[in-house]
């Protein structure tokens, strides 16, 4: 099967220089922008963003600040993590800096002991703790266009991945030799290193029906690529969740899901290849689910109410919108 060969990365170039630039705008002229940008929802949109906001924010009800929690103008860009600090910064410049928040970067997969901005957090219904915030997009949010038909693809669930996880090393025991699979181990320095393959690019992964998303030090980076393609995701049921709002993905709709110990890898992969209809059907679901992250502008919007919603439940600020009443 030949393929051409596309670039899916996103462009970190054009994503730092954008962030930068954005650092010598000052910031009147994004606070000035701010009410008519949040009344700018219109009415038949309207339920669907306040679901989506209180989905990534679950405060009921008002919070005490706390006097400890660093202001939004001592927010700095450090060594590591200028991603975090760039998606963070272009939703904060829209606030008076003198407003104050908890932010955690990196791979969160635990609640926190007071309310935090957070890029992920454990699937918990009861968690008011974690709100999530679209972080490090440059990295995760990544989408394809796949030109390839899942019908002309291999019947073989394709994996490359830093494997030194619980989860993947399990994994990896179980089905590294499988025919099924092509698995391949992207970092040595490990007691499996029998494991270990080259990386490869997007458009190889691209060839299999069948991809794999599990889980490492919280949510699988691969899954959004994966459901925006015509191949499939298969994986067990997420235990964490970040802007993509992996809870709400619904099993052998938007992905194939396997149990939590993978026993039953060959017979899930075996009805589907043998009933391509309903394997199509879970790529189709899958590319809509995606769509819904595709507007940007929704998705500026949503992340600024997200905040509002923070600074009008911490007391700091009154919402000029009658939004979260």
């Amino acid at each position: 099967m030949k393929i051409i060969k596309k670039n899916f990365k996103n462009n970190k170039f054009l994503y730092y220089l954008k962030g930068f630039f954005s650092l010598i705008i000052p910031n009147v002229i994004f606070k000035n922008n701010l009410e008519s940008l949040l009344k700018s929802v219109p009415n038949n949109r309207l339920n669907y963003i306040k679901k989506r906001v209180n989905y990534y924010n679950r405060l009921e009800n008002k919070i005490l600040l706390n006097d400890t929690w660093p202001k939004l103008s001592d927010l700095k860009i450090k060594k590591k993590g200028k991603t975090y600090f760039f998606d963070t910064y272009s939703i904060t410049k829209y606030f008076t800096q003198s407003l104050k928040a908890n932010f955690l970067f990196g791979d969160i997969n635990y609640v926190p002991k007071e309310v935090s901005f957070v890029k992920s957090r454990p699937i918990n219904a009861k968690n008011k703790n974690s709100i999530i915030l679209k972080l490090n997009k440059v990295r995760h949010f990544l989408y394809v266009n796949d030109i390839i038909p899942i019908e002309k693809k291999k019947d073989i669930l394709f994996g490359r991945a830093a494997v030194h996880q619980r989860q993947r090393i399990n994994f990896y025991t179980k089905y590294f030799n499988n025919p099924y699979c092509d698995l391949g181990q992207i970092n040595t320095g490990t007691k499996h290193d029998q494991w270990f393959k080259k990386k490869v690019s997007i458009d190889y992964h691209l060839k299999h029906k069948f991809i794999l998303c599990i889980e490492g030090n919280d949510v699988a980076s691969n899954l959004k690529w994966v459901m925006s393609s015509n191949s499939v995701a298969v994986m067990p049921k997420p235990k964490f969740e970040s802007w993509f709002m992996e809870a709400t993905l619904i099993p052998n709709f938007h992905y194939i899901e396997i149990k939590d110990d993978y026993s039953d890898l060959n017979d899930r992969l075996e009805y589907y290849i043998k009933n391509l209809d309903k394997l199509k059907e879970i790529s189709s679901n899958a590319n809509n689910y995606v769509n819904q992250f595709r507007d940007e502008n929704d998705e500026k919007i949503i992340s600024l109410l997200v905040m509002e919603k923070f600074f009008n439940f911490s007391g700091q600020k009154k919402s000029s919108i009658n939004f979260f009443s």
